[in-house]
């Protein structure tokens, strides 16, 4: 039996006799989809200055508003991509009623693709198939303004005339309390937290695993390079996220029909 296919069978295992899974993922997960990890060696922030997208150069320069809107026009910061067979996994899980909730940095809708319920979804940093506007809070789903955009430089609310912004998380801006809240109390409830391609460096996201550590839960963490937490996880795994993943749920399957 190969290293990965011990470390599947030891992953299934654990699964199998948990009563609370928590998932919780970064961007490492959404690159075998083909989206780039805004923070690796070669991510968007080694192409861009991360200064010119913070919520207060948003809302203070027009200017800034319609060159963001102009990026996400010509596709710069999001883009068609479609769930890979580690998102797959993590939405056979829930159909196999072995899935708590999912705790996501992530802004791409993957989750909500592959087939997971929205509601078991916590969005630490937003979506980017939404847009917000900040004044009176509505939301727009993403390909209605991006059709505006059409003959708009910069769309504003037609609702009452605010500023719009994607939902997703900029530097400088909070995260969402009430999601980050909600995370931290299923987190605290979790038996098994299964970290899918994070760096867990990125806080206060990064706090979610720590919780579920500190109430008591096994630790698995899937991921290519290191994290801070790699000496507390029951089983670590440096591999491919949708790879293992597809060799756990084949092994978890076998032991839940016996």
């Amino acid at each position: 039996m190969s290293n990965l296919e011990a470390q599947a069978e030891k992953i299934a295992e654990l699964i199998f006799h948990a009563r609370r899974i928590m998932v919780f993922t970064g961007a490492g997960i959404s690159t075998e989809s083909g989206i780039p990890d805004f923070r690796g060696k070669d991510g968007i922030w080694t192409k861009l200055d991360p200064e010119e997208f913070t919520i207060q150069r948003f809302i203070a320069s027009e200017d800034n508003r319609r060159m963001q809107w102009k990026m996400l026009v010509e596709g710069g910061l999001i883009r068609a991509a479609k769930p890979n067979d580690a998102h797959l996994a993590v939405a056979e899980l829930e159909k196999l009623g072995k899935l708590d909730c999912i705790v996501t940095q992530n802004i791409d809708n993957l989750h909500q693709a592959a087939g997971n319920s929205p509601e078991n979804i916590f969005e630490l940093h937003g979506n980017m198939q939404y847009v917000r506007c900040l004044k009176c809070h509505t939301r727009f789903p993403m390909p209605e303004i991006l059709e505006r955009l059409k003959s708009e430089d910069i769309p504003d609310c037609q609702r009452c005339g605010g500023i719009l912004k994607p939902d997703a998380v900029f530097f400088g801006e909070a995260l969402p309390q009430d999601v980050l809240s909600e995370a931290a109390r299923r987190a605290s409830l979790c038996d098994l937290c299964i970290v899918i391609g994070s760096t867990l460096v990125v806080y206060p996201a990064a706090y979610i695993p720590i919780y579920a550590l500190e109430a008591g839960a096994r630790l698995v963490i899937i991921n290519i390079g290191g994290t801070p937490l790699d000496s507390r996880a029951a089983v670590r795994v440096e591999g491919k996220a949708g790879e293992t993943m597809t060799k756990v749920i084949e092994r978890l399957k076998r032991k839940m029909n016996g």
